[in-house]
């Protein structure tokens, strides 16, 4: 139960996407940023790292495992909060600015320093249907043995 989250509206978010901005000092488009500070609102997926190293102290034997377990835990958080919004008609995407950003948001939101900082969600109104994408073709992706 390492999972937190911090979700930000108003002068929070605008001050959020601000802060990326000037936290790559200008090497991030000034439109793509602003296409984020627009939005609604935006999710910040953390995992509390004093709740990770408390499990790999109690399980040593799966230390190494609780940090890969604390992801793929906030990815499986992070794809039901965006399915959540999705059946609500709201759009939303996944960023990774962290850990550039790690220190601003943290001073900005007032979260421990012991949350690390995993992604960012912008969510808000559909502005545009997603473009196409390319993928990998099935049978290069997945294996099916035993049958």
């Amino acid at each position: 139960k390492s999972a937190r989250v911090v979700v930000a509206f108003g002068e929070k978010q605008d001050a959020l996407w601000d802060d990326v901005y000037e936290a790559f000092g200008g090497k991030v488009a000034r439109e793509k940023i602003d296409g984020f500070r627009a939005a609604a609102g935006t999710v910040l997926y953390f995992y509390d790292e004093t709740v990770v190293s408390g499990l790999q102290e109690q399980f040593p034997l799966y230390a190494a495992n609780f940090p890969v377990w604390a992801n793929q835990a906030n990815g499986m958080l992070q794809l039901a909060v965006w399915t959540a919004l999705r059946e609500k008609g709201i759009g939303a995407n996944l960023q990774h600015y962290n850990p550039v950003i790690d220190e601003r948001v943290k001073a900005l939101f007032g979260v421990p320093a012991s949350w690390k900082l995993i992604a960012q969600m912008p969510f808000g109104e559909v502005t545009a249907a997603a473009g196409p994408r390319e993928h990998m073709p099935l049978d290069e992706q997945v294996q099916v043995r035993g049958l």
